[in-house]
């Protein structure tokens, strides 16, 4: 899984005989340089570590106050499935594929990797393809939890000096039954930003409109939110997101503590028959300097016209 520049390897972890690790880690690197680890924990794949072409690291994971923020990742709460019962009615079966535990009463699921490919697409640019099964818990009659959905996740990445770009597809498709998606702020796209760069720790948030106050933020439709901050040794870093806006009306949801969410069902329900599938596409920059020197206006333009770069 080579290029002249790019290189996905599995972590090495020297473990005890008879020892397995609970998390699975690769690491793409370009250039010999950490870009982020592709994980796989218990509850959900997602991307740490995280790095800047200059070797910081700009996100945190399973942090003490919310330890199921895990850095970039994919999640969604209240995800219902329809199932049929009798005289042509259905049953409505909710979980929870955010928090790691019951969340106000909706059981616990996972979003699993089942297999993972990666292959160059040029001197500067790779894509991981992934597929994931999002799969309820353990229950009554599925005692190896209901497959509720099939996620193909696609990642773009381009390289450059100053920053990296992961432009993100996630197409999500039911298996058995009907799913509705929402109504939640928990979802889709969430980023935990390292505790250096939080604007309590000394950081700044910035979006597409020049507002830096979460509350003006939260339930917005910026165009792009980023964070930008400390790393250590005089240097900044950051980390910006932009969902595409063929997707729909984006909301925000964003906290001065660290923590960048952005979905499309926060005030409805997206209801998803079997045979359909739903398409989610994001792009993010993890950038060395402020959003400002990271031309992160530039950068979404060019997502939205289709350039990589």
């Amino acid at each position: 899984m080579t290029s002249s520049d790019f290189q996905l390897d599995r972590e090495a972890i020297d473990l005890p005989t008879g020892a397995w690790a609970r998390t699975r880690r690769r690491i793409l690197r370009w250039r010999g340089r950490e870009v982020f680890g592709l994980s796989q924990g218990q509850f959900r794949a997602y991307l740490y570590p995280v790095f800047t072409p200059g070797g910081f690291a700009v996100t945190s994971e399973s942090p003490a106050d919310h330890p199921h923020h895990h850095s970039i990742w994919i999640g969604s709460d209240h995800v219902h499935c329809l199932v049929p019962a009798a005289e042509g009615k259905h049953e409505e079966y909710t979980y929870n594929l955010y928090v790691n535990e019951t969340f106000q009463g909706r059981a616990p699921g996972a979003i699993m990797e089942t297999a993972t490919n990666g292959e160059p697409v040029g001197a500067d640019r790779f894509r991981v393809t992934q597929s994931l099964e999002w799969r309820g818990p353990s229950e009554w009659a599925a005692w190896d939890g209901r497959v509720l959905a099939r996620e193909e996740r696609m990642l773009d990445v381009a390289a450059a000096a100053s920053h990296y770009v992961i432009d993100v597809r996630s197409r999500v498709s039911p298996t058995e039954w009907d799913l509705v998606l929402g109504p939640t702020r928990h979802a889709y796209l969430n980023v935990r930003v390292a505790e250096s760069i939080k604007v309590e720790a000394g950081g700044a948030m910035l979006d597409s409109r020049g507002n830096g106050d979460a509350h003006i933020i939260t339930g917005s439709d910026a165009e792009w939110v980023g964070y930008s901050g400390p790393v250590g040794g005089g240097n900044n870093a950051g980390v910006a997101v932009m969902p595409h806006p063929d997707c729909g009306k984006p909301w925000w949801f964003v906290t001065d503590w660290g923590v960048i969410t952005v979905g499309h069902y926060r005030d409805r329900q997206m209801r998803l028959p079997i045979g359909e599938t739903a398409e989610f596409r994001f792009r993010v920059v993890v950038h060395d300097g402020d959003a400002a020197a990271a031309g992160i206006d530039e950068l979404y333009r060019n997502y939205i016209e289709g350039s990589q770069s």
